[in-house]
């Protein structure tokens, strides 16, 4: 076998052809040039092994302390830089999505909770949307509803960024960042634990409103909270955002540019770090953020270091809009939070009872001693669902990580034909590649925690 090279002119100033036989072995990058001109593919081969140029391909993950969950990246190195690197996904594949066209429509909240297990909410929220696009309800939702939703999603966000920082903070060495990460995040954990019942997983938005109430108590113990929230936020920019350590490991790293950013469809924090403010809250409004004050966080050195100085200034911005969301709450004490058609409405005035949970005492009174047809109808309602007109629409909110956007289609049923989610995780782990290929093996970690890939909303 032989190769065909083309002879460059003699002519002086003209570029040497690095394959012609007997040119030079190596081009200006450095890098062996080996010239195929006939004989044996066994002689070449064994002629590069002798001089070392072979490279090896590492598997990091999927059981790894490094990869935000069960993701495996296949690296190939050459000495300890990094040449190639592509992401496996799958292993933390739940079928959440074929699960829900066997669900009602409601039932489907406890499913997508469970996605990206750091950002309940978001998934809950962004799915509801959806579906009250789809049933005409989108102006009948109470304003209450949106402040609640508003401020348990802001929350959510303080407790993602935490784990973000927290995390990467653990992968660097820095385990005091770790603690300081996870013990802020339970200031935030209590409050969604005391207003829904459960610290994640909540199921707490529903299609027309949120499951139940948000109580004066549960304000009061959040009032208690924030400025605890608040003096451990500083503490981590004390700890993080000057030290000569950190900063030697994520500046100038993982670096994409704002072409690669829409080449990937990556959006969040890592967008913003190219300097464009895009932002759903700001762009395109929904839950009346438009009616809220808060900045859209940017930088424009498009590096790991940046992505973590935006996560913590959103963190900022977040606690922002959630004082401002107390104030709602507290002045619309009483209003409702359930849509009024009680065709969709599920009881959302619970009341607690000696195990903590517990439905309205007067809604159980009239269904179970006054009213047939109330218990008829909450009958059908728990078990066969409400039917949702057919079409489909799209809905998207700005979770920590980006655009998470909703596809739902219904076919006139009880459950839905199809649901689908454009999860940021997914969209973003894209970037895997071109944030690891030509740095080193340790700053793979770094560019993968600069991603904050969550595998559960990867795989659904």
């Amino acid at each position: 076998m032989a190769t065909t090279t083309h002879d460059e002119s003699p002519d002086e100033g003209l570029p040497t052809d690095l394959y012609a036989e007997g040119g030079p072995t190596s081009d200006p990058d450095g890098d062996a040039v080996f010239t195929a001109a006939g004989g044996d593919w066994d002689e070449i081969a064994r002629d590069v092994a002798d001089l070392g140029a072979e490279r090896i391909v590492v598997n990091m993950g999927p059981q790894h302390p490094s990869t935000h969950g069960v993701l495996r990246l296949i690296l190939e190195l050459d000495g300890e830089t990094v040449r190639e690197a592509r992401a496996g996904i799958g292993y933390l594949h739940t079928g959440i999505e074929k699960n829900m066209e066997f669900r009602t429509w409601v039932q489907g909240t406890t499913f997508v909770t469970r996605m990206d297990y750091l950002t309940p909410i978001f998934n809950e929220t962004a799915y509801c949307l959806a579906i009250e696009k789809l049933l005409g309800i989108t102006d009948q939702i109470p304003t209450r509803a949106s402040d609640i939703r508003v401020l348990t999603m802001e929350l959510n966000r303080i407790g993602s960024h935490l784990i973000a920082l927290a995390t990467g903070g653990m992968e660097l060495g820095a385990t005091t960042v770790m603690t300081i990460g996870f013990r802020e995040r339970e200031r935030v954990l209590r409050f969604l634990e005391a207003a829904s019942g459960l610290r994640m997983n909540h199921a707490y938005v529903r299609p027309g409103g949120v499951a139940q109430d948000v109580l004066p108590e549960h304000l009061d113990l959040l009032e208690e909270e924030l400025p605890q929230l608040r003096r451990g936020v500083s503490e981590l920019e004390k700890l993080l955002l000057e030290s000569p350590v950190l900063k030697g490991r994520t500046v100038d790293v993982g670096y994409l540019s704002l072409a690669g950013c829409m080449a990937l469809g990556v959006t969040g924090p890592i967008l913003r770090s190219t300097g464009l403010p895009h932002d759903l809250r700001k762009d395109e409004p929904y839950c009346g953020y438009e009616t809220y004050d808060f900045d859209v966080i940017t930088r424009r050195d498009m590096d790991a270091y940046s992505r973590l100085c935006i996560r913590l200034d959103e963190i900022w911005q977040s606690i922002r809009i959630a004082e401002q969301g107390i104030a709602r709450l507290r002045a619309s004490q009483g209003e409702p939070v359930m849509v009024a058609d009680r065709k969709i409405a599920w009881p959302a005035q619970m009341s607690v009872g000696a195990d903590g949970q517990g439905n309205s005492l007067d809604h159980i009174r009239e269904i179970m001693g006054e009213s047939m047809e109330s218990l008829i109808h909450h009958f059908k309602l728990v078990t066969e669902g409400f039917r949702v007109p057919p079409g489909q629409a799209y809905a998207a909110v700005e979770s920590p990580k980006g655009e998470l956007g909703v596809h739902a289609v219904s076919d006139g049923g009880t459950r839905p034909y199809r649901v689908h989610f454009r999860d940021p995780s997914f969209n973003n782990l894209q970037a895997a590649s071109a944030l690891s290929e030509g740095g080193l093996v340790a700053d793979v970690i770094v560019a993968v925690a600069s991603i904050d890939p969550v595998m559960g909303g990867v795989d659904r």
